[in-house]
């Protein structure tokens, strides 16, 4: 059953029903916004982070939302805000170079929620070469199989800078893989 966004928010909106509408809002978007996350910070801890603060970004600011856009798309939009703010701070704090392929791949492979084979996390490293923001591109179009339209509302970017920036993630990912052959 797909989720009435207008009936959802509205109850969020009438302090009666508020707790209970949010709750549906978590168990809907919880799974999805956890993997979007994820695959921006690649940790487990950290994204779970990242997606407890969406939350509470998102229930303490309902009252802000004008409802020009749908709720999954403003939440999209909190979470990404969150991703590239710890994504900046971390670069800005010199943590994890996000050009360090070789700490990448031994973090992927000391990570306990990541099964991945080989393959897998090649590919995982070829996306952390990508600058952030073509990052998320790439993982919202391939990953969550976004609409365009929705993309440029969560990024607030134009249709066509996204088809571009896509593409060019696209034939980045390409040459890496090229590298190996």
């Amino acid at each position: 059953m797909a989720l009435n966004e207008e009936l959802l928010l509205r109850q969020l909106r009438e302090p009666k029903t508020a707790q209970s509408a949010f709750a549906v809002l978590v168990k809907e978007y919880t799974e999805p916004l956890y993997w979007h996350l994820r695959r921006m910070v690649l940790d487990h801890d950290d994204a779970n982070d990242l997606l407890q603060n969406t939350f509470i970004k998102a229930w303490t600011n309902i009252d802000g939302f004008q409802g020009n856009s749908k709720i999954s798309t403003w939440l999209y939009r909190i979470a990404t805000n969150e991703a590239l703010t710890f994504l900046n701070r971390q670069n800005a704090n010199d943590i994890v170079s996000l050009d360090n392929e070789e700490g990448t791949a031994v973090n992927l492979e000391a990570d306990e929620y990541f099964d991945g084979d080989e393959l897998q996390q090649r590919f995982q490293e070829a996306l952390q070469t990508l600058p952030p923001k073509q990052r998320m591109v790439f993982n919202m179009k391939y990953f969550d199989e976004m609409k365009y339209e929705d993309m440029s509302e969560v990024l607030g970017t134009s249709v066509g800078a996204l088809k571009a920036s896509y593409h060019v993630a696209v034939q980045k990912i390409a040459a890496f893989f090229q590298d190996d052959i």
